[in-house]
């Protein structure tokens, strides 16, 4: 009895102990903060270039675009719910344990999904044309200084005229010249736009490299002198009707 009393107060175990709650209390935040907070993805291709570098892993923000609300210039991360990626072939073992363990806690992207990162440039009710006589995108008649842009990047090889349905987004890629977005897929039935359900969230935050860890901008500016849309037609992220590549997002 005497020896139980003292393997309990034997301080090697009770810092074991205390150790032990602390990484569970800890996973258990990280979980939370995945599920509703914010959530790890990795970018493999050039499509949004410079903003987004090949190999960069990002933080996407759960809470756009709701409870906060989707704006233009966003960079966001959807499903690929229309299938604009070739089928995910590649075999995924999941990694080892230590690995499976990041990626549930969201430290580590799930390679196993089909996502895509774009740049919101046209909300429900917008009409984005491409491309007026200095080869800038419009939105309701207003002209973009688009300063994102890749350096090589021009419009007027994919000329287009449409009006965002409410609920759904028109996205583009900041490398234009290499960017199969919603100007690629407007001939499908989706006309190519986005369901706002099919929105993860927003980039927030480039955590990796190191060299590159940043804050990623929307760019108000750019979309300050957009007027409203002809016949009031309302932001989607606002009022959602429905709700960068493989998570991985493209």
């Amino acid at each position: 009895m005497e020896q139980a009393a003292e393997k309990r107060r034997n301080p090697a175990l009770a810092w074991l102990k205390e150790i032990g709650i602390i990484v569970v209390v800890a996973l258990l935040l990280s979980f939370l903060i995945k599920t509703f907070l914010f959530r790890a993805f990795y970018i493999p291709s050039t499509s949004m270039e410079n903003t987004l570098e090949v190999n960069d892993r990002i933080f996407v923000n759960l809470l756009v675009p709701q409870p906060i609300g989707l704006e233009r210039g966003d960079v966001v991360v959807f499903r690929d719910d229309l299938g604009w990626l070739p089928a995910n072939g590649a075999s995924n073992d999941g990694g080892n344990w230590f690995q499976q363990a990041l990626t549930f806690v969201g430290l580590l992207p799930d390679s196993s999904e089909q996502h895509l990162v774009k740049r919101v440039i046209g909300i429900g009710g917008d009409r984005v044309v491409c491309c007026d006589a200095d080869g800038r995108i419009t939105v309701n008649g207003a002209a973009l200084e688009e300063p994102y842009l890749h350096p090589e990047s021009t419009n007027e090889s994919q000329p287009f005229d449409v009006v965002v349905p409410d609920g759904k987004i028109w996205v583009m890629g900041d490398n234009r010249n290499h960017s199969a977005d919603s100007r690629e897929h407007r001939d499908e039935a989706s006309g190519g736009f986005i369901d706002l359900d099919a929105v993860e969230g927003k980039a927030a935050v480039i955590a990796w490299p190191l060299d590159r860890m940043g804050v990623i901008g929307n760019y108000p500016e750019v979309f300050d002198t957009v007027p409203p849309a002809e016949g009031g037609g309302s932001a989607p992220a606002n009022t959602p009707s429905e709700r960068s590549e493989q998570e991985g997002a493209e």
